[in-house]
């Protein structure tokens, strides 16, 4: 399977750059530049949890070759999870080749996955906090492997994806591969409706694991609002570790400058197997422009676990972002 995955990998890569051999389109490249940080202090429990924090920096660069065919390395350095461990972790995050004709998209490398990628746009805030699933761990941002995306009409377009399913983060070590299909409709401008479903194989009597997500998120110039819901059975690929949850946010613009936004998250397990990390959580904040490529996004945050006798937390932030 691995053999006939790069097969088609190559296929890809090989008439992409036939087709660009021919075209007369001037090349044209941007670099990508992203740094997230913040300062943050706790309250009550959490009040020796203070400090400046730079929490993730994205380089890399684009490169365009005509109408069709582009190329996209991205470098991500961020914080080990290991949380005694303080220095930086450097990784590929992208290194891909997207092929674009008539309504037909197909990427192959180190590609971004189609799991949460649309709602951690809707969401709109990710030097904030992360969307649901990638917070929560229900699924990796970027993978190594091969998509593709039809646009059937302007209302509708269907995707699929085929994985490691291991994340980009780690080295494939064994033999199961990620498959999921997609679709995405959008009734009228401003509304849009997101299906998600995904298996990832387990190995040597492991459970397969199963992601499901649904989205529904409205948005016109003044303001947005969305909601999801989410599911991930044999989560760790063990049987009946299964984990639900659902998101909801929304966001106004004030001015040019000013934006105000809100989420609620709730995180739960089947039979509270996984207790201790339930939880429910509140973030409500604002987002500063400071010109065009400097954001500052002040935002209160309060966490309620579903463990008995565990403690509420409560957190304030100033979140910055850089960005080209």
């Amino acid at each position: 399977m691995k053999r006939k995955l790069f097969l088609v990998a190559c296929l890809v890569a090989c008439t992409c750059l036939s087709v660009a051999a021919q075209t007369t389109d001037e090349p044209k490249g941007k670099a990508i530049v992203q740094v997230f940080g913040n300062f943050h202090s706790g309250f009550g429990s959490e009040r020796n949890d203070r400090g400046f924090e730079l929490e993730r920096s994205y380089l890399g660069y684009e490169y365009s070759i005509g109408k069709s065919l582009s190329i996209k390395g991205v470098m991500d350095i961020g914080k080990s999870s290991n949380v005694t461990d303080y220095q930086r972790i450097a990784y590929i995050k992208n290194a891909l080749i997207t092929y674009r004709t008539g309504n037909l998209t197909l990427n192959g490398g180190l590609i971004s996955t189609t799991q949460f990628n649309m709602q951690e746009k809707f969401w709109g805030y990710r030097y904030v906090m992360k969307s649901f699933q990638d917070e929560y761990k229900f699924g990796s941002s970027a993978d190594l492997g091969v998509s593709a995306a039809y646009k059937f009409a302007d209302w509708i377009t269907a995707d699929a994806i085929v994985v490691n399913g291991e994340g980009y983060k780690k080295i494939q070590n064994r033999d199961g591969l990620l498959y999921a299909l997609g679709t995405t409709i959008t009734p009228f401008k401003g509304l849009s409706i997101r299906l998600y479903g995904g298996v990832n194989e387990g190995v040597e009597e492991k459970k397969d694991i199963y992601n499901f997500a649904s989205f529904i998120g409205y948005r016109n110039k003044r303001f947005s609002v969305a909601a999801e819901y989410n599911v991930m059975q044999n989560s760790g690929n063990k049987e009946n570790a299964d984990m639900y949850g659902f998101s909801v946010y929304s966001s106004v613009k004030l001015n040019k400058t000013v934006d105000l936004y809100a989420r609620y998250d709730e995180l739960s397990s089947k039979d509270d197997w996984d207790v201790a990390n339930d939880e429910k959580a509140v973030i409500a904040g604002a987002q500063i422009k400071l010109g065009k490529y400097v954001k500052l996004a002040p935002n209160f945050r309060v966490a309620l676990p579903a463990a008995d006798g565990a403690k509420n937390r409560y957190m304030g932030y100033v979140s910055c972002y850089f960005g080209l």
